[in-house]
């Protein structure tokens, strides 16, 4: 689960004028951590960016509102808290706190998140 005793790890992805109200960008983290940074009316999310149906980037979709709608099947989860909204999807992404530094950094705290749950192993499949 995420990780509420641990150090906050604030690690900057972009500038906050890059990304306008209703638009977001996928961006990496330094550790290699792909995101999707999500502008909902003048207030910035993190969320993974994949897809909890089937792995698609949630990038390549389109936001709606505060909803972002993965382009392969039509899942549509909430930027704020990464809850699974509509079939096929029904587990949440992941989600992360995010920043504003006083230079207008956006930052996202890595070592705290809203975890999505594993997939759950079909019977007679290995790890």
């Amino acid at each position: 689960m995420g990780g509420m005793d641990r150090e906050p790890a604030w690690t900057p992805v972009a500038n906050a004028a890059d990304i306008p109200p209703g638009s977001m960008r996928d961006v990496r983290t330094q550790d290699g951590k792909s995101l999707l940074v999500v502008n909902c009316d003048g207030r910035f999310y993190a969320i993974e960016d994949r897809c909890t149906h089937d792995d698609g980037p949630l990038a390549e979709g389109e936001l709606l509102g505060c909803q972002v709608e993965c382009p392969r099947h039509g899942a549509r989860f909430d930027a704020a808290t990464g809850r699974a909204l509509t079939l096929p999807a029904i587990r949440p992404v992941a989600s992360y706190p995010v920043r504003v530094t006083a230079d207008g950094s956006l930052e996202v705290d890595i070592n705290v998140e809203s975890p999505s749950p594993p997939r759950p192993r079909r019977p007679g499949q290995r790890r």
